[in-house]
């Protein structure tokens, strides 16, 4: 694996930790309402995210 994606999978962990540091009940009722969504609404939502994602990583790198 190269350094530059180590370390975007190390800030990946940086913020999810942060995130259940400050908002842990938060964290729970997200976490409650994904098991109420369905699996196809969940794969939407994951494939808009992840698209949003790469777009704002191709932006940042032009």
């Amino acid at each position: 694996m190269s350094g530059e994606l180590i370390s975007a999978l190390c800030l990946v962990a940086v913020l999810e930790g942060l995130f259940l540091f400050v908002a842990p009940r938060g964290w729970k009722r997200a976490a409650e309402q994904l098991q109420a969504m369905p699996d196809r609404q969940l794969r939407i939502v994951g494939a808009v995210a992840a698209a949003v994602g790469v777009l704002a990583l191709w932006a940042v790198r032009a």
